[in-house]
């Protein structure tokens, strides 16, 4: 870790619409899986902190959750986790999709951050597809695709840092606790294996966590809203779930470089996204 006065440090919020491209953004700049990603809406509930860290400077990135309204329990939390990173953060990144028209939730968002005296950059993505819809003022455009921009993006918020000491050490890239990403893992394989609103009516706990040097063994319970929703999770002869499994074990061993083996077991909790509890739990 360094000290010295010649270091740069600063928290920068990553926050945009569902699906703007904040996640890959961070992702393939660490060249590590620190955020999920799926087509579908507020896929991440829980802001990440993706570490970047080059010879002087020091980036901790706080990826939000996609910014939906709502006044149910577990909105009503994402979006107090979206406030805090805000009040957190340095300096705000603001994400752009140009492949998607300026819409109430861009409004929206822009109203959250008229209300947070940061400064903000305000980025393009998707530069590789063609741009179907103006950009209200970008300062600059990317894509997570080809790479294009990152270099400039980089060199801007730079431009923003304090000399600072750097806060963690170098070879960091996230301080998310281990079933944390074992959980995120799982929910990423939820939502590309399943269709229209059964991943949003399950949470991920894991159990037990048994972690030997070249395997590691994980019991993880999905817990949905009701008995139909469990009878869907399974799948005839347990073949949802497995396909579920395959797919979050071989995530997770590509995340933690070892074999892993992954025991998946549905239950059901009755309106958990309404249960203060249960939403502590997962906000903790």
């Amino acid at each position: 870790m360094s000290h010295t006065s010649e270091t740069q440090f600063w928290f920068v919020a990553l926050v945009g619409r569902p699906n703007s491209g904040k996640s890959t953004f961070l992702n393939t700049l660490l060249d590590e899986k620190v955020s999920i990603v799926s087509a579908r809406p507020q896929t991440t509930q829980r802001t990440i902190l993706g570490i970047y860290t080059d010879s002087k400077v020091q980036i901790a990135f706080l990826d939000t959750p996609g910014l939906l309204d709502g006044e149910a329990y577990l909105e009503t939390r994402i979006h107090e986790e979206i406030l805090a990173s805000l009040q957190k953060s340095d300096l705000i990144l603001r994400f752009l999709d140009p492949t998607r028209p300026y819409g109430e939730e861009e409004k929206k968002i822009d109203e959250v951050l008229d209300a947070i005296s940061r400064p903000i950059l305000r980025v393009s993505t998707k530069s590789d597809r063609p741009a179907r819809f103006p950009v209200p003022h970008s300062d600059i455009s990317i894509s997570s695709i080809t790479r294009n921009g990152f270099p400039e993006l980089l060199a801007q918020i730079q431009k923003f840092l304090p000399l600072w000491p750097h806060q963690y050490d170098e070879s960091y890239y996230t301080l998310q606790e281990k079933d944390f990403r074992i959980s995120e893992c799982i929910r990423e394989a939820l939502f590309l294996h399943l269709d229209e609103e059964i991943p949003y009516a399950c949470y991920v706990n894991v159990e037990e966590i048994e972690d030997m040097p070249e395997l590691m063994k994980i019991l993880a319970y999905v817990s949905s809203e009701t008995e139909s929703q469990k009878k869907i999770l399974i799948g005839r002869g347990g073949a949802k779930i497995q396909e579920i499994g395959k797919h979050a074990r071989l995530l997770l061993e590509s995340i933690f470089w070892k074999k892993v083996h992954l025991l998946l077991r549905v239950k059901v909790a009755k309106n958990w996204r309404k249960d203060p509890h249960t939403l502590d739990s997962l906000f903790r």
